[in-house]
């Protein structure tokens, strides 16, 4: 268990890439899992234009009532 202080970043290997530019981000930031609001924003933009794809067609378990 890590003992740093608040103040302390944590070390590099907390650290995953953005989602969207694929910089260093720590879990513990607020945009994660993304670096910034604009990344989150591009993300979202990429899901309205239809660039992302769900994988399988919906199943009947994945409906909800």
């Amino acid at each position: 268990m890590d003992n740093l202080p608040d103040d302390q970043p944590s070390s590099q290997a907390d650290q995953k890439p953005c989602r969207s530019c694929g910089k260093p981000i720590d879990p513990s930031d607020p945009c994660y899992p993304f670096c910034s609001d604009r990344c989150r924003l591009v993300d979202l933009g990429a899901w309205f234009n239809e660039s992302y794809r769900v994988s399988r067609p919906l199943d009947e378990v994945d409906e909800l009532d």
